[in-house]
């Protein structure tokens, strides 16, 4: 389980202590320091990654608005106060929530949730956006694995494809076009309305063809320009 580390800033210790044990009784979220005051806050930031930072606005020396100001890099930044009027200018700096004093459990709750949803969403796409290696096809009823690296070309038949391989081929019911949307653009070139081509396999090729070592496959007339553009670039 991913830990949010936080870190607060309030100089009411009654306050600080009550988000200390909202803190403690979330398993996903560490404390890892209090402070009284911006400036000691500043060196913790310093030292520290801190994913959450609760802040009071009202503080000795340097308030929490101005502290937040000048912070080039910033946390989740959740707000502490007994103003509601400090909300609209909180939003204005992007921070995340304000809780108000005295602040319940459940409020406390519903801030932090904003953070570790939005920080679920951002690492699932990120997940979803890393390259892959392979691609999942229906072969005979089964969910066959293939390496894009070990693939040497893609050929329609009609409501099929052949997946022709260096260990063998496997035919899947799927449009080629609808495949297309799958490859990654810079490692396959479409050279023919029947046919894909990986770039790495290519061992030579002219104005009509490419040579794929055991198979010559045709340039269709339509892709040809864009083909040999690509491919010179290469």
């Amino acid at each position: 389980m991913q830990k949010f580390k936080c870190l607060i800033i309030e100089d009411e210790p009654l306050a600080a202590e009550v988000i200390g044990e909202y803190i403690q009784q979330l398993p996903h979220l560490e404390l890892t320091a209090m402070c009284t005051n911006a400036i000691d806050g500043l060196q913790v930031l310093k030292t520290t990654a801190i994913d959450i930072l609760f802040l009071d606005i009202n503080l000795p020396r340097l308030s929490g608005i101005d502290f937040l100001r000048s912070l080039v890099k910033k946390p989740a930044v959740i707000f502490i106060t007994a103003h509601r009027e400090y909300a609209i200018e909180g939003y204005e700096l992007d921070i995340t929530d304000y809780l108000l004093k005295p602040v319940a459990f459940s409020r406390f709750l519903m801030a932090v949730n904003k953070i570790t949803e939005r920080n679920q969403v951002q690492h699932t796409t990120e997940l979803q956006n890393l390259p892959k290696d392979h691609l999942f096809v229906n072969v005979s009823r089964k969910r066959q694995k293939i390496l894009y690296n070990e693939i040497v070309y893609f050929e329609s038949k009609r409501e099929y494809v052949s997946i022709v391989t260096q260990q063998g081929s496997y035919l899947t019911k799927i449009q080629l076009s609808e495949l297309e949307k799958q490859l990654d653009k810079s490692e396959f070139i479409r050279i023919h309305r029947s046919f894909i081509v990986s770039k790495r396999k290519i061992k030579a090729y002219n104005a009509t063809e490419v040579d794929l070592s055991a198979i010559q496959i045709p340039i269709g007339r339509n892709y040809k320009a864009q083909v040999l553009f690509q491919l010179n670039q290469s």
